[in-house]
């Protein structure tokens, strides 16, 4: 008896099967090429999720030097993060021996004035155009190397981005060099001090007669970091509330999880114009876990 009706079952099981469609394919991370003007010959990766947004928000997430685009989407949970809420990521890869970002030369330190940000920006663009991105909602993030140009690409593209998430970066312009060195040790080290107006005048004079709305800025920095060392933190505050107008108090303090201290200045909420978190006894390491979502609030990308 039971053989007879599994007999007829499997048949049916079998032709349904045939009927139906196949599972969709899941997004993966696609290399894109001819993207644009791109004089630093960097690579290009693009996620975009299958339950991208009509018109979906646009995340540059830049790696830390000896990575790459496809170690940063597999390192980090941007992805999943894009997966729940539509947006589009791009993770650049950059080529040069060691894996950094240019983020020290006259070049890189100006409105397209060549070198790695104007690349990312082709991209960004290629981007919009391809996808119907929202040109109102670019934001950019980073590690290390990635946190350096968080900074840059805020500062010479405030037309570009609406806001950024630097994870262990330094002011705009500390990294500067003018002997064709990618390396600032007084920098990286934390020596390198000015007063707000001072840093300011850097982001500002990155792109001269500029004036339209600067993008706000997330900093996160641990205690402990011995690579780029926790004084930048400091000055990137200093920066940061210059270029935005907002005082150098914070308007709220608290502690979000136990070692992080967060502060924000120009306002309390998520979307304040500067908000910076420090990472109690922690080096070298960030982000971890919860990190990235945070981030995203901050840009107000978890919603659709």
């Amino acid at each position: 008896m039971a053989a007879a009706l599994w007999g007829g079952v499997l048949p049916l099981l079998a032709s349904l099967f045939l009927l139906a469609p196949p599972p969709a394919a899941a997004a993966s991370l696609t290399e894109i090429t001819g993207f644009g003007n791109n004089p630093s010959n960097l690579r290009m990766y693009e996620y975009v999720p299958d339950s991208v947004a009509a018109r979906p928000a646009v995340l540059v997430a830049v790696h830390y030097c000896t990575g790459s685009g496809p170690a940063f989407h597999s390192g980090t949970e941007f992805a999943s993060l894009a997966d729940r809420y539509g947006f589009i990521i791009i993770y650049p890869s950059a080529t040069r021996s060691g894996a950094c970002f240019d983020v020290s030369s006259p070049q890189a330190l100006r409105h397209d004035g060549g070198s790695d940000p104007v690349g990312i920006v082709s991209m960004v663009r290629y981007a919009q155009q391809r996808h119907n991105a929202d040109p109102n909602r670019v934001y950019v993030t980073g590690a290390s190397s990635g946190g350096m140009m968080t900074n840059v690409l805020l500062g010479d593209y405030p037309d570009v981005f609406a806001a950024g998430a630097a994870f262990m970066g330094v002011p705009f312009g500390c990294f500067a060099t003018t002997d064709g060195s990618g390396w600032n040790s007084a920098c990286a080290n934390g020596t390198i001090t000015r007063t707000p107006q001072a840093w300011g005048d850097l982001v500002r004079g990155a792109y001269p007669g500029y004036q339209g709305a600067r993008p706000r800025m997330q900093l996160w920095h641990g205690t402990e970091d011995a690579t780029l060392r926790y004084p930048n933190f400091g000055e990137e505050i200093k920066q940061w509330t210059n270029v935005l107008g907002v005082s150098q108090t914070p308007a709220r303090t608290d502690r979000p999880q136990p070692t992080w201290t967060r502060t924000r200045y120009g306002a309390t909420g998520d979307q304040a114009p500067v908000e910076a978190i420090s990472v109690q006894g922690t080096g070298h390491s960030l982000p971890v876990s919860g990190m990235a979502a945070r981030a995203i609030t901050f840009f107000g990308l978890d919603a659709r």
